[in-house]
């Protein structure tokens, strides 16, 4: 049986996994560009671990300027089979308080420039993304943090807009009355992405601040959420620890074959640089 690969993306505050054992730094290039970063690949808790920070080292990258393609393409071609991705986000209910966690299981997309897809130039891919994080994954993130002494609400919308602003206080009042949890500007299309490489996916997300719905609260204050976010900062890490250590052998979820019944396009009708282009995530298929 292959071993299990688990890839982190790091968010705002998390740059570096402590304890990896028989660390390795790994650059790869990818058909849609550059990754944010190197990969720092090792073993935690006898796991391999390829770790990427989201926004680059030093976060020098824009939520907009995330090559997100690049990134999950490479974390299929380490093997990775799920994803660990951890988030700072605003918070949209008055119960979920800032440093509370949260492990969202629905999106909705905000973004208006990203490129949410590996398909195009000659092939057409529809996957299903009713349930958009794998709800295997979910629950051992949830149960995680738990464990480690977090306040944390499994389910939960996260609503994911463009940025790099944060919202105006009429947008923000606005997504309030649409009932979601939580708002952020990066889980989107990476979650997408992830599903089309059929590669489970969930999120650590923690909340840094109100938004600015919440007068009592301020509005945000980049100093204010930089201190919670040291403080999620080892929360998040030591959830990983705990939860890498109770993925199961066998992938049984909808994430694993996601692609079995989404390609469209005939075999024969695929051009070769695309099938060339994208043989790590379908080549089984074709």
């Amino acid at each position: 049986m292959a071993e299990k690969i688990v890839g982190v993306i790091g968010g705002s505050g998390l740059y570096e996994m402590e304890g990896l054992e028989d660390v390795q730094t790994v650059s790869l290039t990818t058909p849609f560009g550059q990754p944010s970063d190197s990969f720092v690949v090792g073993h935690l808790e006898g796991v391999k671990i390829a770790f990427l920070p989201r926004h680059g080292k030093g976060h020098r990258i824009s939520p907009s300027s995330l090559n997100f393609r690049a990134n999950i393409y490479a974390m299929k071609l380490l093997g990775v089979q799920w994803i660990i991705g951890v988030s700072a986000v605003g918070s949209m209910k008055e119960t979920i308080h800032p440093g509370n966690m949260v492990i969202p299981n629905q999106f909705i997309d905000r973004t208006t420039g990203r490129t949410s897809t590996f398909f195009g130039d000659g092939i057409v891919g529809h996957i299903s993304f009713a349930d958009p994080v794998c709800p295997v994954l979910s629950q051992i993130l949830f149960q995680a943090g738990k464990e480690v002494g977090a306040t944390v609400q499994k389910d939960g919308t996260y609503l994911c807009i463009e940025g790099p602003q944060f919202s105006t206080r009429a947008e923000s009042r606005l997504y309030r009355t649409w009932g979601v949890d939580i708002i952020g500007m990066t889980n989107l299309p990476e979650a997408k992405l992830a599903r089309e490489a059929e590669i489970c996916y969930a999120t650590i997300a923690f909340a840094t601040d109100y938004d600015c719905w919440h007068q009592e609260a301020g509005d945000v204050s980049i100093g204010d959420v930089l201190r919670i976010l040291a403080q999620s900062t080892k929360i998040a890490k030591s959830a990983i620890r705990n939860a890498v250590k109770h993925l199961p052998e066998k992938r049984e979820c909808i994430c694993a074959t996601a692609l079995k019944y989404a390609l469209i396009t005939g075999k024969k009708m695929v051009p070769e640089k695309t099938k060339k282009d994208l043989e790590p995530i379908i080549g089984k298929y074709l």
